[in-house]
Order: C-alpha cells, then structure tokens, then sequence
C-alpha cells in the first residue's frame, strides 16, 4: 500500500516537473519568435499552437495509444469505456509493457543523441570524448534496438514491435525537430513564410 502511493507520487511528480520545464522551454522559444511576427501572425501562432498541443498533443494522442494497444475496444469505445468499464483498466495494464518498451527506447535514444550529437558545455571529460564520436550514434542505437528486439521477440513480439515504434517515434519527433529549428532560425531573422509557423506549434 505504501509503496503503491509512493509510486504514484513520484508518477504526478515527475510528470509535474516535465510539464514545467517544457513548459518554461516552449515560452521562451515562442516569446523569441513572437517578438519577429505581426501582431496577425502572433494571434495565428498562439491561437493553433495552443489548440494543437493542448487537444492533440495532450488528448487525442493518448486516446489514439490506447486504441492502437487495446484494438478489440474499438476506436469510440476505447474512449468510453475508460469512464465506465472497470475492466478496462486490466486490459490497459496488459498493454502497459508495449508502451513501456516503446517509452524506454525513446528515451535510450534520446540520451545517446544527447551524448553523441547535441552541443553542450562540457562538465566531465569524458563528454568531450564522446561528442568526438558523434558518427557512431546510429550504429550504437541500431545495435541496441536490435539486441532488445531479438530478446523481446522471445517473451512477446508485440513487446518487440513496441521497441520498433519507439525508436520510429524517435527518428520522427528529431526530424520535425530539426525542421522547426531551421524555421525557427529563418524566422528569427525574417525568412520564414507564414506557413512554416505551425512546425513550432507545439
């Protein structure tokens, strides 16, 4: 029982300070881009953005997870069911594994972008090192994510196809991240049509 509440305690704390420091990120990006667009623009950014990550980013990607795992609710009962079918939330923790591995490769992939590709300020040694070996990035995530694969497939092959879309999830969030940074960069030194706002929506 202890553990039980600590675990959710953690859980709402840890999902508090990401919001936080997302949230702090994302204001002082948008507050840098605003300050180059018309005030039409600015209403246009604010307006969509915040329709988009608030309702599609907050609501209707989560919804559409559950259903993508727990396909045999269906799309509108996925949705119902989880106000009113207590035995939903069995079905939703027997899902749980996949998104976990997906969630964990993401982030395993997340780090190593982190240690071998992204500028920083150096703060041990050993990170100068490894940022030198910045080619060796997609050899050293491809070894992992088929390692794990291999030994996934022989518990679950849906826990393998989990680890598979989170490392697709990665190389599409870090794609759309390197466009927003070069329209964010066009836009901050008056390049960048109007259309290429909505990249910085979220």
């Amino acid at each position: 029982m202890v553990f039980d509440i600590l675990a959710i305690v953690l859980t709402i704390a840890g999902l508090c300070l990401f919001e936080v420091v997302c949230g702090i990120d994302n204001a002082v990006i948008n507050a840098e881009v605003l300050r180059t667009m018309s005030l039409r623009a600015r209403r246009w950014f604010l307006f969509w953005g915040m329709l988009f990550a608030v309702f599609v980013v907050r609501g209707l990607l989560p919804w559409l997870i559950i259903w993508f795992t727990t396909p045999n609710l269906g799309l509108v009962n996925s949705f119902t069911a989880t106000f009113t079918d207590s035995s939903v939330i069995e079905t939703i923790e027997l899902s749980a594994p996949i998104l976990f591995m997906g969630g964990g490769i993401f982030l395993i992939f997340l780090f190593f972008h982190w240690l071998f590709l992204e500028p920083k300020i150096y703060g041990l040694h050993a990170e100068k090192f490894f940022e030198k070996q910045g080619v060796w990035f997609y050899a050293v995530v491809s070894i992992i994510l088929a390692i794990i694969t291999w030994f996934a497939l022989r518990k679950n092959p849906l826990v393998a196809f989990g680890a598979v879309i989170g490392s697709t999830a990665f190389f599409i969030t870090h794609g759309f991240k390197q466009n927003a940074e070069k329209a964010e960069h066009e836009m901050l030194h008056g390049k960048a049509p109007l259309s290429d706002l909505r990249i910085l929506s979220n």
